[in-house]
């Protein structure tokens, strides 16, 4: 069978470009590849031309958009996930300019496709006695529960990220004084936490029970389901799911009504700064590369301060209003002062 120009393009994309070129994490690897399969899928049932015909001429930037609403209107995709499967075909269509000149006014109109504006929202994190009563529900006298238990402690404790925590292997951790744990981050970066006492002594009970305390053991994965296979996203969302319903149905004032595997990592930077730790050190513990990324925490902590002032504020005088708020003009206020 004649191969199309797009087969051959892609192929080198993903296999040679992205991975000698850019250094590119299995992880990222994967995102892009499942772009294309869904871009392949749409092209299939919606266009009606078969893999093996297409040509790079058959793909517009009309294509494209086509594409990228159809994921947001079938498939549900928030302007996030749409985002992301666009800078994937953005930088499939960087690398292909360069390599065929003649198509590079096509290129350039796909990559003229803009990003959608993404609304920043609140910050979901739990407050300390949220978090001791999420870890407070797996039931540790099953297996599993301790399994649990170890789970969502590290990932609270370490503030790494999902996919840091799935990857993880027995030996990343040194559970010898100094305790760390090797991460291995976005673009294959790697950073070194520290773990508290308590933390490593849940750890080094789960190690003992699964016998991952052995040599033999030290690439197997730490965190793993009933058929000793690495957990998944699905299946660890699942878990903090689970005990965020049972933690919120003891006490639901403590527990935001939206949890997520995220929220944890937000809920230790949280606690973090507010007691008192450098933004630098935060920013190292989870992986930023810029402390732009990390300074959200610092302005999310900074209107939960103000929000509570302006509630004692009222608890205190609720009757009269700040003298700042009855006079419009601040600066003629500030004169008098």
């Amino acid at each position: 069978m004649k191969t199309t120009d797009f087969s051959k393009y892609i192929s080198d994309f993903i296999t040679r470009h992205l991975i000698n070129e850019k250094g590119a994490s299995p992880n990222t690897i994967a995102a892009y590849r499942d772009t294309f399969v869904l871009l392949l899928n749409f092209i299939q049932d919606t266009k009606r031309i078969k893999v093996e015909k297409l040509t790079l001429e058959k793909i517009t930037k009309t294509t494209i958009t086509e594409f990228l609403d159809w994921i947001q209107k079938e498939r549900k995709c928030s302007n996030s996930t749409r985002n992301n499967r666009l800078a994937a075909i953005h930088s499939f269509y960087r690398y292909l300019q360069l390599e065929r000149l003649d198509y590079l006014h096509e290129c350039q109109k796909i990559l003229s496709i803009r990003f959608k504006k993404i609304k920043k929202e609140n910050i979901n994190y739990l407050t300390i006695d949220g978090m001791k009563l999420l870890l407070q529900q797996p039931d540790t006298s099953s297996f599993k529960g301790r399994r649990d238990l170890a789970l969502l402690s590290l990932m609270y404790d370490s503030g790494a990220r999902v996919q840091e925590i799935i990857d993880l292997s027995p030996s990343m951790l040194q559970l010898n004084k100094p305790a760390t744990i090797r991460i291995i981050g976005k673009g294959n970066k790697v950073r070194l936490v520290p773990m508290l006492d308590a933390q490593t002594d849940i750890l080094k009970s789960y190690l003992k029970e699964n016998r991952l305390n052995e040599s033999f053991a030290n690439r197997y994965p730490l965190f793993f389901n009933s058929r000793k296979e690495k957990l998944t996203r699905a299946g660890i969302n699942f878990i903090v799911q689970k005990y965020a319903e049972k933690a919120r149905a003891e006490n639901g004032t403590i527990i935001p009504d939206r949890v997520s595997c995220h929220s944890l990592r937000h809920s230790k930077a949280m606690h973090l700064l507010q007691a008192g730790v450098n933004l630098v050190y935060i920013r190292d513990i989870l992986g930023h590369v810029s402390i732009q990324t990390t300074e959200i925490y610092a302005r999310a902590d900074s209107k939960q301060k103000r929000e509570a002032l302006e509630k004692a504020y009222v608890n205190v005088n609720p009757d009269e209003k700040p003298i700042w708020i009855k006079d419009e003009n601040l600066i003629s206020w500030l004169k008098r002062f």
